[in-house]
């Protein structure tokens, strides 16, 4: 009874004000992202119908999380969370702003957003305007690197440890509404206007939501305890040795980055020229390309709500494992198909999963890492989460340019799906015996968290 009484307050305890305002900031942050999920791949795809070209694009959106992580961890630890996330999100406001008068300024060379699906291969390459897209993307991504880092540290000091699994089921549920749902649609109405306005109202998104992180309460990074006696004056190096070295020998932690390292790479092998497949081979025009984005977010929002409980009912290991196994058949499943509405039912059922894993991970390190460390470990962490990203996704471009070697450009589209849900599956012999439930509650009792 006393038991059960816990775990009814524990449920029904108020998140607090601090974390209803990062919960709207992310909202209106999120979005933006839902709008970019539209124009930017739309407008590469109008100054470019190349796909490596295309594929590299991703590539310079993922690279800063090879290249960045590890020193935005660092930051994230060294300095007042709060700061960092407002300063991030201010910077992705300007150079989103500056895209949008690019964008304005070539507008007159593009062709039109509504007959992108009926290319193919015929337009040539704007340089100028391929070089804008690539560039913005970079600086975009490093910004992204150091919000996203110091978000996720962040929420530790804004709720209870037991309420961080329903904290971040919220604010995923959405991410999810915000991104793949309300967002992309948004954006879709916008370029039926101009490809210049999405990125202008993108902009106006960020800088909202920068004012509102600022109204975080501010708090100094943890003092470093004796176990990690690293001075304050310790070099940056020394600081990402530390946090790499504490991922490493967990016996959790390390197996739970490599999967993830290689689950993110399969994924982005078929997302590289996503755009393309959805013009080209599911016909989709703007509105339909953003219709089709709304399957993740559906997945996504019931995901956010039901995740806690799910892993509860499976067990965390099995449900983990189930993200392997789904996520593998309905990258197939999607290769395989030529309707958009087929695959809007597959992206569903693949983001719950996505949601459910993200939920399970994203919680246990929050609870398991010291929070003098979290910024690095969790850094060094998504350096192989998203570092390897940018691999997949220029595997995916050199995939079509075989494809097409080979076979046909509907056939060369398809390929990089049935190879990434193929390494999806053969993922399964490394993880099972590794991802287990009992080593998750071990790590939880060992960092002296409940698992209730």
């Amino acid at each position: 009874m006393p038991c059960s009484a816990r775990q009814t307050d524990h449920v029904n305890k108020p998140l607090g004000r601090p974390y209803r305002t990062l919960f709207a900031a992310s909202t209106i942050s999120n979005l933006g992202d839902g709008i970019g999920v539209v124009a930017y791949p739309w407008l590469a795809s109008a100054v470019t119908r190349d796909p490596l070209l295309v594929s590299l694009i991703i590539v310079a959106q993922r690279l800063p999380w090879l290249v960045f992580s590890l020193p935005a961890g660092v930051i994230s630890d060294r300095y007042d969370r709060r700061a960092l996330m407002a300063g991030a999100n201010a910077v992705r406001a300007a150079l989103t702003a500056v895209v949008a008068v690019g964008v304005f300024a070539i507008g007159d060379r593009l062709p039109s957003p509504d007959v992108l699906d009926t290319l193919g291969t015929d337009l040539d390459t704007n340089v100028g305007g391929y070089t804008l897209v690539l560039a913005a993307t970079l600086l975009l991504g490093c910004a992204e690197v150091l919000y996203d880092n110091t978000a996720q540290t962040i929420m530790p000091s804004l709720v209870e440890d037991d309420q961080l699994e329903r904290a971040n089921g919220r604010l995923w549920s959405s991410e999810q509404v915000m991104n793949t749902l309300a967002g992309p649609a948004f954006g879709a109405v916008l370029l039926t206007a101009t490809f210049a306005l999405p990125f202008g109202v993108y902009a106006v998104t960020f800088a909202v939501s920068a004012v509102l992180v600022a109204q975080l309460p501010k708090r100094e990074p943890t003092p470093r305890s004796d176990e990690y006696s690293a001075s304050a004056g310790s070099s940056m190096r020394a600081d990402i040795a530390e946090g790499f070295r504490w991922l490493w020998n967990h016996e959790l932690l390390r197996p739970l980055a490599i999967t993830l390292a290689l689950l993110n790479m399969a994924g982005s092998v078929s997302l590289s020229a996503f755009v393309l497949y959805a013009q080209e081979v599911l016909g989709t025009s703007p509105v339909e390309f953003a219709i089709l984005q709304t399957g993740g977010a559906v997945g996504g929002i019931v995901a956010g709500w039901a995740a806690s409980a799910v892993s509860k009912r499976l067990g965390q290991g099995p449900a983990l494992w189930a993200t392997l196994v789904v996520g593998g058949l309905t990258t197939i499943a999607i290769g395989l198909t030529s309707s958009w509405l087929f695959a809007w039912l597959m992206f569903a059922v693949f983001m719950f999963f996505a949601v459910l894993w993200n939920v399970i991970t994203v919680s246990l390190r929050q609870a398991i890492i010291p929070d003098e460390l979290l910024g690095r470990v969790n850094s060094v962490y998504r350096f192989f989460a998203w570092g390897s990203m940018p691999i997949g996704a220029l595997i995916g471009g050199l995939l079509i340019i075989v494809g097409e070697t080979f076979g046909s450009r509907d056939d060369a589209l398809r390929l990089p799906w049935l190879v990434s849900g193929g390494l999806q599956l053969l993922l399964l012999m490394y993880a099972v015996p590794r991802l287990t439930s009992e080593r998750m509650s071990r790590a939880r009792a060992n960092a002296g968290v409940s698992d209730g």
